[in-house]
This record gives C-alpha cells, sequence and structure tokens, in this order.
C-alpha cells in the first residue's frame, strides 16, 4: 500500500483489538489488489432513539489504481452488527466483492456491470435482509442477500427497482454475489 491505512473511530473509544483485526482485514485486501493506493475505514456509532443496543457503521474507501472502492453497511436492520467484529466483517467482504470485479474489469473477464445480466428486484423480505430478482431474459428467481448489494443501501430497494447482477450457483440454487442498482439511464426501454 503507497500510504498508511488510516483507521477512524468516531463516538466510539479507539481499541488495539479492533485496529489489528482491521489492519488484519486490510491486508487481506491487498491480496485481490497489491497496488492499493490508500484505504481508510471509519468505525461509528450513529446516533439513534431506538431501543436497540449499539449497532456499528464500517464505511471503507479504498484508493486503487483508476478507480475508487467504497463500502458503508448501514446496521439499522442488522442487529449482528451489535458486535464491532461482525460489523467489520461484514464491511470488508463488501470491499472484497467489488475488488474481485475491479480485478475482473482489469482482465478484461467483464467490462462493467452493464455486461451482467439484468432484472428487476421481485420480493423483499425486508426484516430477513435478503430478497429475489427475476431476471430480464427469463428463467427462475435469483436470491440475493443484503450484503451483495455494492452500490447503494438495502433499505432504498423496492420491489420493481432495476438491477444487473452476477449470477453464480448457490448451496440452494442460484444467486446473486453482487448487485448493482440501475439508474434511470441505464434501464433499456422495455427491458428491467
Amino acid at each position: 500500500m503507497q500510504q498508511s491505512p488510516e483507521i477512524i473511530f468516531r463516538d466510539i473509544e479507539s481499541s488495539d483489538a479492533v485496529i489489528n483485526k482491521v489492519r488484519e482485514r486490510i491486508e487481506r485486501l491487498e491480496r485481490y489488489v497489491p497496488e492499493i493506493i490508500s484505504c481508510r475505514v471509519v468505525i461509528a456509532v450513529p446516533h439513534r432513539k431506538k431501543r436497540t443496543g449499539r449497532l456499528y457503521n464500517v464505511t471503507l474507501d479504498v484508493s486503487v489504481p483508476g478507480d475508487q472502492i467504497l463500502v458503508n453497511r448501514n446496521p439499522e436492520r442488522d442487529q449482528s452488527h451489535e458486535d464491532v467484529y461482525v460489523a467489520i466483517r461484514d464491511a470488508f467482504k463488501a470491499a472484497e466483492r467489488q475488488l474481485k470485479e475491479y480485478n475482473e474489469r482489469r482482465r478484461g473477464q467483464i467490462k462493467s456491470h452493464e455486461g451482467h445480466p439484468r432484472g428487476i428486484v421481485d420480493r423483499l423480505f425486508e426484516d430477513d435482509g435478503y430478497g429475489f430478482i427475476t431476471p430480464r431474459e427469463g428463467g427462475g428467481h435469483v436470491y440475493f442477500h443484503e450484503n451483495a448489494i455494492v452500490d447503494a443501501d438495502f433499505e432504498e430497494l423496492e420491489e420493481g427497482t432495476p438491477v444487473s447482477f452476477h449470477e453464480e450457483e448457490g448451496e440452494k440454487g442460484p444467486q446473486a454475489s453482487t448487485v448493482h442498482v440501475l439508474s434511470d439511464r441505464e434501464v433499456v426501454p422495455g427491458g428491467g
């Protein structure tokens, strides 16, 4: 890494154990892209007026040659994020998925998420953090987990939201490993 990683704590006290865990996860990211320019990690506890415990929010900003990887794991619906290590794990897993896609684009294996299958979100299970996509090309429903969404928050999705996705075979059938929400200009008329 060209610059030293930046680890910031907001509204919580700094912890050597947490810093060490974040550094371990950053080292794992460098396995995917050794030429990472910089990495900024913010660990925060947003102020909430809810009856839940402290939920940790982890934000990553990773600079790589020609691109920026941004991850913001919003914990509002994920009670497992009461554990800072789970919140860190989830944020870094999302960054790993984006870095894998970055490497694929660099190698020419995919041009961008525009080449991925497209479809619409047709069912959401908001309380459980997952949903299903109906592919535009037909076929069955494709499962996705909220952590597969790389450029939006799960809470922003609605049934009918147009998406592109990377499909792979999961334990129980087709699942999307990454889901990109399409803007209006990316949606093909009559398509989805």
